[in-house]
């Protein structure tokens, strides 16, 4: 549980599960998270070694994180997790705040 704790890093991995993404695009999967939030879960996320970051050689010079070997194994553990709220949810045991 360490390793995806934190607010909003276990949405990060699975916004990561479909391949790499630049800061703005998870800022867009997102949108409650702040960008301050946000990088520094992906800094935590890259330590602990579930995200690697790439910059690109590119004009501006743009930076891409994507799911190491680590990351694309907690996959199965959080799709049962979003399977058990979706269940909860609608039993109504599950309450989401607005």
């Amino acid at each position: 549980m360490a390793v995806i704790a934190g607010a909003w890093a276990p949405n990060v991995i699975w916004c990561l599960r479909v391949g790499p993404r630049r800061f703005n695009e998870l800022r867009i999967d997102i949108p409650p998270v702040s960008a301050k939030v946000l990088s520094t879960r992906l800094a935590e996320l890259t330590k602990r070694g579930v995200v690697q970051r790439h910059v690109r050689d590119t004009s501006p010079p743009s930076v891409e994180y994507e799911l190491t070997e680590l990351g694309h194994e907690l996959i199965p553990a959080l799709d049962e997790i979003v399977k058990i709220g979706h269940k909860l949810k609608a039993k109504g045991h599950l309450r989401v705040k607005a």
